[in-house]
Order: C-alpha cells, then sequence, then structure tokens
C-alpha cells in the first residue's frame, strides 16, 4: 500500500489538489473532515476544548465555534499548541481507521491529506510526500481575497504556521501552484503519473492482497511441513 502525504500551506492550494487526486479516483483521506467529527458536540475531542477554553468557545446549539476558536490560537502561539496537543491523539486515530477501512477494501495508492504534516510527525509514514507550495506575495493576496481579512491578519495566520518554504525543502515532490489553475493542473497530472506507477515490495507487502498472500504462503509452509513430519 502506498500511502501518500499531502500537505501545504494557508491559501497556498491543496485543497485543490486534493480534489483533483478525487476526481482522478484516489482516495483521499482529508485530516480537515477528521478534525470536524472529533470536535462534535458530546465527543471526547469536544469535552477537552470546553474544558480548556471555556464555554465561551461554543455556539448556542452547543457545537465549538470554529471561527471564534481559531481567532484565539492564531493569535496565541502557546494556546495553539494546547489546542493541537489535545487534539493529536483524536485526528491520529481518526486518520488511521480512515486508511484502515480503505486497506480492508483493497485501495493500494491513498493519499493522506494533513495540514500539519510535518508538525504531527506522520510525513515518517508517508512516501511521497507532496507540498503545494506559493510564492508569498501570492499567498497574502489569496487569503485576504479569500477570507476578507487585512494584509496584517493574512500575515499572522501564515506566521502560525511552519514556514512553506522549509515544508518545500523538506518535499518528495513540489507542485508550484504560483501561477495559474491550468499550470497547476498540469503539474498535477505530471505527479499523478509519478504516484500511480507500480507499488515497491514493500508497498505490495503492505497492501490487503500482499498480506493475505504472504499468510496464506506461511500457512501452506506449516501445514507441508507438519505433514512431512508425521
Amino acid at each position: 500500500m502506498r500511502l501518500i502525504g499531502l500537505t501545504g500551506g494557508i491559501a497556498s492550494g491543496k485543497s485543490t489538489v486534493s480534489n483533483l487526486f478525487k476526481s482522478a479516483g484516489v482516495p483521499v483521506v482529508d485530516a480537515d473532515i477528521v478534525a470536524r467529527n472529533v470536535v462534535q458536540k458530546g465527543t471526547g475531542g469536544w469535552k477537552k476544548i470546553v474544558k480548556a477554553f471555556g464555554n465561551d468557545i461554543l455556539l448556542e446549539n452547543g457545537e465549538i465555534d470554529r471561527a471564534r476558536l481559531g481567532q484565539i490560537v492564531f493569535t496565541d502561539p502557546v494556546k495553539r499548541k494546547l489546542l493541537n496537543r489535545l487534539l493529536a491523539p483524536h485526528i491520529s486515530f481518526g486518520i488511521f481507521w480512515e486508511v484502515l477501512k480503505l486497506w480492508v477494501n483493497g485501495c493500494t495508492a491513498i493519499v493522506v491529506d494533513v495540514p500539519l504534516l510535518f508538525e504531527t510527525k506522520m510525513d515518517r509514514w508517508t512516501h511521497p510526500v507532496i507540498v503545494v507550495w506559493v510564492d508569498p506575495k501570492t499567498q497574502i493576496e489569496r487569503l485576504m481575497s479569500r477570507d476578507g481579512c487585512s494584509e496584517e491578519q493574512a500575515q499572522n495566520r501564515i506566521n502560525a504556521q511552519l514556514a512553506l518554504d522549509w515544508k518545500k525543502s523538506e518535499a518528495d515532490i513540489v507542485i508550484n501552484n504560483s501561477g495559474s489553475l491550468d499550470d497547476m493542473k498540469e503539474q498535477f497530472h505530471e505527479v499523478l503519473k509519478q504516484v500511480s506507477g507500480p507499488l515497491t515490495w514493500k508497498e505490495r507487502m503492505l497492501s490487503r492482497d500482499g498480506l493475505l498472500s504472504i499468510l496464506l504462503c506461511t500457512t501452506a509452509g506449516v501445514l507441508l511441513a507438519q505433514k512431512n513430519l508425521l
């Protein structure tokens, strides 16, 4: 099984690339969706957040006000680290569970879309790692246009994440999304060819069919050895 790591920075276009993978028929585990699920009202993640940040971050229906919580953690590095520490175990398990379900269904290549791929050390379990990069000027302009925020607010949100240039330096594959959508799609199709190639022997062994083959061969070998001993 091939686990493909996908990450980037805010307003870099990672979600667009993730959707292109889905359109191409490649299954995607989206950490943002997992994160939303683990903080739904009444869940363990929800209880931890309310205990740490108080009832002020709740909407009238009891769900977490994600916009309010985002404002708090983006401007306070200590609280941001606290939030990540509280939710990391729940999100990691949720991602593992989604990957496991796809593995059981026989999927041999899965994209794991994680904004904090490097921060959570999940890059150790994925290969290749794809980083969607954009130049700083374009990143700020797109974030301001998308969220209707000021340049200062956009810069603060960008500064709250690991530097995108550093992520770029750690990537196996880089998609430069500083240009047009067509330019990015052209790069994506080349990347798709790369990650859709034949599995390595190690990846085949980790696939569902590979492990079943190993199990069957081992069982047959044991039964044959027992027969010869009789």
